[in-house]
């Protein structure tokens, strides 16, 4: 039978998921980029909310989540969401919140592989790349994971998207900036965020929307979706200040923009593990979270020198791979102040993990490159040079993120 509350706390939690997409990602990763390019990133996860929800609506919920498939993909019983009228129910909530709360994860997905391209991208390339993304990579891999596929049948602990959303984002971002190559003058030129304003501003949406993110996917208003909050606060706060901490340490200034992104690294390692932990494993997944991330994004960018623009694979891939792996760990009931909630051999939940993420990055780094191959040979990736130097705003869309 319908409840009332879940269903108020579902469409609760979709809206703040939203409100992860436009305005928090937007605002954090527009305030990134040189000025030249803001409007263009705006651009891009405005249109890419548009362009996502469209396609959920015409098959991507049903390869998601119609069980009709063979633990690969979904079928397509539900293409243009037939079934899904005003009375179904998805357990004991209408099944439109419950595809309208999975959309809005639909959405931030591919918005998250912006990060990995900003500022070299032409707009149609994003377009058709994103699509086939969300139908090729996304749907399967959300399929294996919670609609019923092979990963959930193994007992792969995803509370709220560290595989399905973080590896493949943070996989996918980090392929686009190797084929895609970097941007002019990288590493010599410094390309520092033109209005940290902007950023902070939309890391505080972040992680505001992120309660909706982690607590809404108990799908219930219940003690899970409760402590879920609670450990995903924490994981964030622990993350923030330990990412500072470290660049303090190495660089004798703590900057603004290690203390956010020390709490997106945080709050996308606590994601698999969010309905499992308590809060003890939590304060531990999120100090893990910053020094690992701060160290993997500067040996991405100092050592390898692979210009991931926005650093997503460093602070959302791996922080999806080292909370999913942590979850089998701290999702223990065996660990006294640390435990969580969960009676599971942590070796063998482990392994699980493991599989969880391997074939989830490697499924997701393959696919992205043959599509990212077709996007080329269809539009072309990468503008031209004389128009990276004069930026994707006027370039890719006539207009100026300000005008003075």
């Amino acid at each position: 039978m319908l409840d009332g509350a879940n269903t108020a706390w579902i469409l609760t939690a979709t809206a703040l998921v939203l409100f992860m997409t436009i305005p928090g990602l937007s605002l954090f990763y527009g305030g990134l980029v040189r000025g030249k390019n803001v409007l263009s990133v705006l651009m891009q996860c405005f249109v890419l909310t548009c362009l996502m929800s469209i396609l959920w609506v015409l098959v991507g919920y049903s390869l998601a989540f119609d069980d009709q498939g063979l633990g690969v993909i979904g079928g397509l019983s539900k293409v243009f969401m037939n079934g899904v009228g005003e009375g179904a129910l998805f357990g004991d909530i209408p099944e439109t919140a419950f595809a309208l709360f999975q959309m809005t994860f639909a959405i931030i997905t591919p918005a998250l592989i912006v990060g990995g391209f900003a500022e070299r991208m032409r707009f149609s390339a994003v377009l058709i790349f994103s699509a086939l993304w969300l139908l090729l990579v996304y749907a399967p891999v959300c399929h294996w994971v919670w609609g019923g596929g092979w990963l959930g049948q193994m007992g792969l602990m995803d509370f709220a998207g560290g595989t399905v959303v973080h590896v493949t984002a943070g996989t996918a971002a980090i392929v686009a900036a190797m084929v895609l190559g970097n941007r002019r003058g990288f590493p010599e030129q410094a390309m520092m965020p033109h209005n940290m304003s902007l950023t902070i501003a939309g890391a505080g949406m972040l992680w505001v929307g992120w309660f909706g993110f982690n607590g809404g996917s108990a799908l219930a208003a219940n003690g899970d979706a409760a402590m879920a909050m609670f450990v995903t606060h924490t994981s964030a706060a622990a993350g923030a200040f330990t990412w500072m901490m470290c660049e303090w340490i190495r660089f004798e200034k703590p900057s603004a923009l290690g203390a956010v992104t020390g709490m997106v690294a945080g709050l996308g390692t606590i994601t698999p593990a969010s309905g499992f932990v308590g809060p003890g494993g939590a304060l531990v997944i999120g100090i893990t979270a910053g020094i690992v991330c701060f160290l993997a994004t500067n040996y991405l960018k100092r050592t390898l020198k692979i210009d991931d623009s926005l650093d997503v694979f460093p602070v959302h891939g791996v922080g999806g791979i080292l909370g999913t792996l942590l979850t089998a760990v701290f999702a223990s009931n065996a660990l006294g102040v640390f435990s969580g909630q969960e009676d599971i051999s942590i070796g063998s939940q482990f392994g699980i993990q493991a599989i969880g993420v391997a074939s989830t990055l490697v499924y997701t780094a393959v696919v992205s490159f043959i599509l990212l191959k077709i996007t080329d040979a269809l539009v072309g990736n990468r503008v031209a040079e004389e128009e990276e130097v004069e930026g994707l705003d006027i370039t890719q869309h006539n207009e100026r993120g300000y005008d003075f």
